[in-house]
């Protein structure tokens, strides 16, 4: 029984010997602004200091004299997501897109937190600095949410607003959803993915963005989430998202009524995240807005199915924006 029992400790102490191992050879620190800014800044890359410290990326790209469109990322994107829509709408429209605070390129102060309105604070920070004067605001996913909320706060500014696959209404748990969404919604899980490499999470959260063509999520684009993430104090920012859902807002249909903005609403039919009766809730709460259901299109149909998509936008913003000017 003894040696039984030396045995078992042994193994045991074996099998900590290994997770230790493991973990350490999982583990991931952060990679220096320097090496981020060098691989995913191009030249139409700029900078602008926000209030709080907050040293915002942006791009300013396009027609110089078109029609302004400002578009939001997602929930762990960043703005190359919208680069489809930028090389097809390009010669008709100045386009702006921007990395949010936790987000991309843009730089946050150490022991940064988000507050209820860093979000929609940035996109006004961002109009103001480029004086952009009335525009049409188009988001994905969380951007989705930024959106409509931004457009609840700021009436004025807006001619059109744009809501691809948004966040906003309350969404149960759908069979298929990616499993990092499962892990970020754990506590225990959080507290793993803070220094291990979510290489492999991210890519399933990826590919299940594309469903029913996972193939489009590619090595590149994955790199590009997983590092990103690994920028300074990123990782503190989206984790602690996801451990304070008291701070999320959610969409009530009667303030929603009240947008007066020509409204567009995208969503992809397989959507796993968000599902197309969200997309279909916010079409029936806000006046007058055009539904665009996509069949076979997931997450994210500006990057599933860019040509259909921009070509979708630029329809409606010539029929129900431009053609509304006096």
């Amino acid at each position: 029984m003894k040696l039984l029992g030396k045995i078992l400790l042994g193994l045991v102490a074996l099998v900590l010997v290994v997770a230790v191992v493991g973990w350490f050879s999982l583990r991931r620190g952060e990679i220096p602004w320097a090496t981020l800014e060098a691989k995913y800044a191009n030249a139409e890359s700029e900078w602008v200091e926000l209030p709080g410290g907050i040293r915002t990326h942006y791009r300013d790209q396009g027609n110089p004299d078109g029609p302004v469109l400002v578009l939001v990322h997602g929930f762990a994107a960043n703005l190359d997501t919208w680069e489809p829509w930028v090389q097809r709408l390009g010669k008709d429209y100045r386009i702006v897109s921007l990395d949010l605070p936790g987000f991309g390129l843009t730089r946050d102060p150490d022991g940064y937190r988000l507050t209820e309105t860093a979000f929609d604070d940035t996109v006004e920070g961002v109009a103001n600095h480029l004086k952009l004067g009335r525009f049409t605001l188009a988001g994905n996913s969380m951007g989705g949410g930024v959106a409509w909320q931004y457009a609840l706060k700021h009436p004025d500014r807006l001619e059109g607003l744009v809501l691809v696959d948004a966040a906003g209404f309350p969404e149960p748990s759908q069979k298929g959803s990616p499993i990092a969404f499962k892990i970020l919604r754990n506590p225990v899980g959080r507290f793993l993915l803070k220094d291990l490499d979510t290489s492999q999470v991210t890519a399933q959260g990826l590919r299940s963005a594309f469903e029913p063509q996972p193939e489009l999520a590619t090595d590149a684009m994955v790199a590009r989430y997983v590092e990103l993430a690994r920028a300074p104090g990123h990782k503190d920012i989206i984790l602690g998202m996801m451990s304070d859902p008291a701070g999320r807002r959610f969409a009530d249909p009667k303030q929603l009524a009240t947008i007066k903005a020509a409204t567009l609403v995208m969503h992809g039919d397989t959507d796993k995240l968000i599902s197309a009766e969200a997309g279909r809730k916010f079409a029936a709460a806000i006046p007058g807005s055009q539904l665009i259901i996509y069949e076979k299109v997931g997450h994210v149909p500006m990057e599933h199915v860019p040509d259909k998509s921009a070509a979708d936008l630029d329809a409606w913003h010539r029929a129900k924006v431009r053609a509304a000017k006096p």
